[in-house]
């Protein structure tokens, strides 16, 4: 049986791709180096990976997690402030903040609680909304990783464009030497929210 590397994710519109390709265009000004950083295409917030799972599993989650959307509204997000994982001082992970109301973090845990049903592993780290921009090379040097701390206090990319969250994606993720290629399994809809 050949097992299909999936996650689960929120895609972004255009415009606020637009705006996180000139924040890492900000960073390659400062001269930042020793890091990996995402296609612009392939940014999206990620509620939950589900690393290889059998084709039979994610036709059930799909099952599950379109009964599920309709319990939920559509929302606003708004993309703001640049950081680092775990921290600026030893960086691994370069990201962009994701603000939501409260509605995401329910979806998330009514994903996790689809997910969990059907046998998958539970999600061992708590969920913190962000979009990864880039991952810091394995082999950075001391003087790439403090060039970078810097510019990570320096480059303020404030408050991007907000926008309305009106589904989630199931996606497949096809590893390449090229970078990863992802291909949509499934879209589930948000109800249209309540003016």
């Amino acid at each position: 049986m050949t097992l299909i590397r999936a996650f689960i994710a929120i895609t972004l519109p255009s415009e606020i791709k637009t705006e996180l390709e000139s924040t890492i265009q900000k960073f390659k000004a400062q001269r930042v180096k020793g890091v990996r950083w995402v296609a612009v295409e392939n940014i999206h917030l990620t509620l939950r990976f589900l690393g290889d799972t059998s084709p039979a599993d994610l036709e059930q989650l799909t099952k599950l997690l379109q009964a599920e959307s309709t319990a939920y509204h559509s929302f606003s997000a708004e993309v703001a402030s640049v950081g680092a994982f775990p921290n600026s001082k030893r960086p691994r992970v370069i990201w962009v903040g994701f603000q939501a109301p409260a509605v995401l973090n329910e979806l998330v845990a009514s994903i996790e609680s689809a997910a969990r049903s059907i046998g998958i592993q539970p999600e061992e780290r708590g969920f913190s909304p962000h979009l990864t921009l880039g991952r810091v090379k394995k082999d950075a040097s001391p003087a790439d990783i403090l060039n970078l701390g810097a510019a990570l206090k320096s480059i303020d990319v404030g408050s991007l464009d907000g926008f309305s969250v009106t589904h989630f994606t199931l996606f497949r993720s096809d590893l390449r030497p090229q970078g990863p290629l992802y291909s949509v399994l499934a879209q589930f809809n948000l109800q249209a929210a309540v003016h």
